[in-house]
């Protein structure tokens, strides 16, 4: 069973993403600070400008999210939503076909890896 997405007040890193600020966010991930953003839910936040380079998103919602220009080569995105995302210029892992993002793009089917 999939765990469904959840707004994680407890948890610093993720607050910083939902009040908008990247650079901190950006800024404590370099300093070695990590946190659990696992089955997070990111619905309609501005997630443009985070180094995305080995978070875990697996499991998380992205619907609506401004995803551009991010790339998420090095992130785990299994499981993840991007239901009606702005994807424009994002980097996907290459593990997912174009399918499988098309489905997630415009059905919010969850990302599952190629085998």
């Amino acid at each position: 069973m999939t765990q469904q997405p959840e707004i994680k007040n407890d948890e610093p890193l993720y607050r910083l993403l939902r009040e908008g600020h990247i650079k901190e966010f950006n800024s404590q991930r370099a300093a070695g600070i990590n946190g659990d953003l696992t089955n997070s839910d990111f619905r309609s936040i501005d997630l443009r400008g985070i180094n995305a380079d080995n978070i875990d998103f697996s499991g998380c919602y992205f619907r609506q999210a401004d995803l551009r220009g991010i790339d998420f080569t090095y992130t785990n995105l299994n499981g993840a939503s991007i239901h009606g995302a702005k994807i424009s210029g994002a980097y996907l892992p290459e593990n997912f076909s174009a399918d499988e993002i098309t489905m997630s793009l415009l059905h919010g089917t969850r990302l599952r890896h190629n085998n």
